[in-house]
């Protein structure tokens, strides 16, 4: 039996419109400009470690003063998104309850700051179909390596890891697990395991010959 584990934006939940408007609110406070932090801009930028959308984002700040501004965002971007939240994908809570009623162990790993797992948790009332859950902003190292503490972890012996993009994909095969690419989300893949195009089907191919060929 497969473990699943499963990346956040783009594969359980979309918040990169509520997300742009907490962080342009945080960056009018200091004159930065932020006109171009939309959503569309964030869904190119989520799965990066939080460094990097910092220096991508505000590339003429000081690289420590963009990690700042960024961090400063994310810690009011959890308090903003339990009272906006944006609801997780139409199919996930259904997708999770079947999950769960096979007996199929699921987790989530991110590379968000701590604390934003908890929110979509919270606010999405799925907390009681998530058996444990890690982000680099717990663990102080990118996703890669928090998949391999999370193996640890956990004891894991066969999981599979769920994401929207290729960042999730390399994450996924460095960490030596196969990859599922929600094609609905925000990025592609390369050569992933299997693919879906719905949260729904997700159930329906964790003993799909890919995968089996995946663990040989």
């Amino acid at each position: 039996m497969h473990e699943v584990i499963f990346d956040v934006d783009g594969t359980l939940w979309d918040s990169t419109e509520q997300v742009a408007v907490s962080w342009r609110d945080t960056c009018s406070r200091y004159g930065i400009p932020c006109e171009h932090i939309t959503g569309e801009r964030l869904k190119k930028e989520f799965g990066k470690t939080l460094p990097d959308i910092g220096c991508s984002l505000f590339p003429d700040l000081p690289e420590d003063e963009a990690i700042r501004v960024t961090q400063e965002a994310c810690d009011e971007e959890n308090a903003y998104l339990l009272s906006h939240p944006p609801g997780v994908f139409e199919e996930v809570p259904s997708m999770l309850a079947a999950l769960k009623a096979q007996g199929i162990p699921v987790y989530i790993v991110s590379n968000c700051q701590s604390g934003y797992i908890e929110v979509m948790l919270e606010t999405s009332g799925l907390g009681h179909l998530i058996d444990g859950h890690l982000c680099a902003g717990d663990t102080g190292v990118p996703k890669a390596e928090t998949l391999g503490i999370a193996i640890e972890k956990w004891k894991l012996r066969s999981p599979v890891y769920v994401g929207d993009t290729a960042g999730d994909e390399a994450s996924a095969g460095a960490a030596g697990m196969p990859f599922i690419h929600a094609a609905y989300g925000f990025g592609t893949a390369v050569r992933p395991a299997c693919v879906i195009s719905s949260p729904g089907q997700l159930p329906g191919i964790l003993d799909s010959p890919e995968l089996r060929k995946e663990e040989s």
